[in-house]
């Protein structure tokens, strides 16, 4: 059941948002060589906290940290580690959210760490851009699938594959909500887009195959053939005045 929010609520979800926003901005001045995932999580939810904010991830199905700190072939949920050292040339995901007035607000970005490939620099173009169109396609779009459809069509256009096993999905008081939003499929499909609807969109793009597996920690998931692989996610309100994006500071 999709859980449609009152203007009021979209306001009260703006906070938690606004904190995952924050944190987003201030980890490109920190993501550099010599950093380890942990203090990137330790800063994160130090913030969260600082903020009024609870990190929604924490415990979450028992993942153990504030933030998922994902390197390299990790598309999502690593585990923050105090010997897990970035070093240049990586790229590395953080995945924040934080709860806040009653509800959550999420979002992630892919960093570079120092000078990076650029094979691994136009994959995090590539990422960020297809987030962007699928925002863009919201603002437009009458069905979900649209959105869908848009980052499929320009990512595998430029020459990347889209991760199936990991999609969008709405947001509010629960951390996931109803709808599911794939980041591929057909225009014509899914459901109806109306006003208070609350989405976190999350294109996850590869170098190489799509598929992952999960490694026996039971959270961490790699792609199959170890490719690299970037994740931007932000977290959106269908308004009066239109589609917002909350997870960005204005």
């Amino acid at each position: 059941m999709i859980i449609l929010k009152r203007p009021k609520e979209i306001l009260m979800m703006e906070e938690p948002n606004r904190i995952v926003a924050e944190c987003l901005v201030f980890l490109y001045d920190i993501v550099k060589p010599g950093i380890s995932t942990f203090e990137i999580n330790e800063r994160v939810e130090n913030h969260i906290v600082k903020s009024g904010g609870i990190p929604s991830f924490k415990n979450y199905n028992g993942f153990p940290s504030a933030a998922c700190v994902s390197i390299n072939e990790v598309v999502v949920h690593g585990i923050p580690d105090r010997n897990r050292i970035l070093k240049e040339g990586d790229i590395v995901t953080v995945d924040v959210g934080a709860y806040k007035n009653g509800y959550h607000g999420d979002a992630a970005r892919t960093y570079p760490v120092g000078k990076i490939s650029g094979e691994a620099e136009r994959l995090l173009e590539v990422t960020k851009r297809s987030l962007d169109l699928a925002i863009e396609a919201a603002r437009n779009a009458s069905l979900l699938g649209e959105i869908s459809h848009s980052v499929q069509e320009y990512v595998e256009g430029e020459g990347f594959s889209i991760i199936r096993e990991f999609v969008g999905h709405g947001i509010g008081k629960n951390l996931h909500e109803d709808p599911q939003v794939p980041n591929y499929g057909l225009k014509n499909r899914g459901p109806k887009l109306r006003k208070g609807m609350t989405l976190a969109i999350e294109p996850m793009v590869s170098v190489g195959d799509w598929r992952t597996e999960i490694l026996e920690d039971g959270f961490t998931a790699v792609t199959l053939d170890r490719s690299l692989a970037a994740h931007f996610e932000d977290t959106i309100a269908f308004t009066e005045d239109g589609v917002k994006i909350l997870t960005r500071l204005q």
